[in-house]
């Protein structure tokens, strides 16, 4: 196996906005997701383009050595003093986050014309109104994922059963580490147990001051149980409280935004296709990864279908679309994925739709739509099939795409 796995699609990303000096580019993601190795990947594409290794600064702040680097002025004149003066330099620096005042940083490094600059994230801290303000126009986002089920399929290029392939990707996970630790599923089970302790208490606890850690595990339990659920603050409240945690719905709020600011969870809003309209009541929830829930809550026979949902929630994103889930009458559409340029395709997800009454309900909603978009059910069925234009794929299939 490779020490560095490939990823391709951001990869191609970082060449496209090479050398666009006048722009930060900013790769954003949960933790351990592999963005310190994107940019390896990238600097080994710059060597072999040409550039010499001493036009190359790489920065982590999280590494001890650069503890002083936390202060702004003190980066600033680290960068200063280790970059050539007459040649184009390209500049990255892990987990900016971290650094006091660090747009003032960033922002002085993009004015050089011999700094080409790239920095990662593993908070949207990063992205509040007042720093979004200073940065305005300033910088490009690229939002970096776990690996995909293609992704990890790399790693495993002798396995041709792609069932089997799938099956330890939903249990052992998506994270890269994951495919160092030679398929033990103790080592797989302690790495993921750390990974999530620490986004809890660096990414969330830290960056939000909570002092009650069991009230916001209590809340990341009810979201992970329930992904794919329709779910709001009020009904985790009710829920909570019956279960005999009392957690005041505005408090659960700060919870919801610090796991969301932290990358382990995505939120679905709901979309009323008829009526052209976000709602503002309920929404769905998605974890970042299907091993971190599955080392927090095990594994239930009974989540497949939210599991492989989830699966195809976070695929969407993986290839650019926005994701919402769509309301017809009293349907459900699982997903409304939408392109920059106005391209729209729907998704229904559904373990198998052997049944006919299942097949039924499932198209149910696709055939209420009365636009000429792309509709897809995605199952895991063999059989590929075509419904009034709708078309019928499988799932796996589509995931390799």
């Amino acid at each position: 196996m490779l020490n560095l796995i490939d990823r391709p699609q951001y990869l191609e990303k970082l060449k496209a906005w090479k050398d666009k000096s006048d722009l930060i580019k900013v790769v954003t993601g949960i933790r351990r997701c592999g963005k310190s190795t994107l940019f390896k990947l990238f600097q080994n594409h710059l060597k072999e383009t040409g550039v010499k290794d001493k036009q190359i600064l790489d920065i982590n702040l999280e590494e001890a050595e650069n503890e002083d680097l936390l202060d702004y002025k003190k980066l600033h004149n680290f960068v200063e003093k280790n970059i050539s003066k007459n040649k184009k330099n390209y500049v990255f620096i892990d987990e900016i986050q971290l650094v006091s005042d660090f747009p003032k940083t960033i922002n002085s490094l993009r004015l050089k014309e011999n700094i080409d600059l790239y920095v990662t994230g593993s908070n949207a801290y990063m992205f509040t109104p007042k720093i979004i303000t200073l940065l305005s126009g300033r910088f490009t986002e690229i939002k970096m994922n776990t690996l995909s089920f293609k992704e990890y399929s790399f790693a495993f290029k002798d396995e041709k059963d792609l069932s089997k392939l799938y099956e330890n990707y939903i249990s052992d996970g998506s994270f890269p580490q994951i495919l160092k630790l030679s398929e033990d599923k103790q080592l797989i089970q302690d790495y993921l147990v750390g990974l999530y302790n620490t986004i809890i208490q660096k990414d969330i606890v830290l960056r939000g001051e909570y002092k009650d850690i069991s009230r916001l595990e209590s809340v990341v339990k009810f979201i992970f149980d329930n992904i794919g659920n329709e779910t709001s603050v009020r009904n985790i409240s009710n829920s909570l409280f019956s279960d005999g945690r009392k957690i005041h719905p505005q408090t659960i709020e700060s919870y919801l935004q610090g796991l969301l600011d932290s990358f382990l969870i995505y939120k679905a809003q709901r979309y009323n296709i008829k009526g052209k309209q976000h709602l503002q009541s309920n929404a769905k929830y998605y974890v970042a990864d299907i091993g971190l829930r599955r080392a927090l809550l095990g594994t239930r026979e009974a989540d497949k279908s939210q599991i492989l949902e989830n699966i195809v929630y976070l695929e969407l994103l993986r290839r650019g679309y926005r994701v919402e889930v769509g309301k017809i009458g009293v349907q459900e559409i699982d997903f409304i994925a939408s392109l920059p340029g106005g391209r729209v395709e729907y998704y229904q997800v559904s373990q198998n739709v052997l049944d006919e009454k299942t097949l039924k309900r499932e198209l149910a909603p696709l055939k209420a739509v009365d636009d000429n978009y792309p509709k897809f059910l995605l199952t895991r069925d063999y059989d590929n099939a075509i419904y009034n234009g709708i078309k019928q794929i499988n799932v796996l299939q589509w995931l390799m795409d």
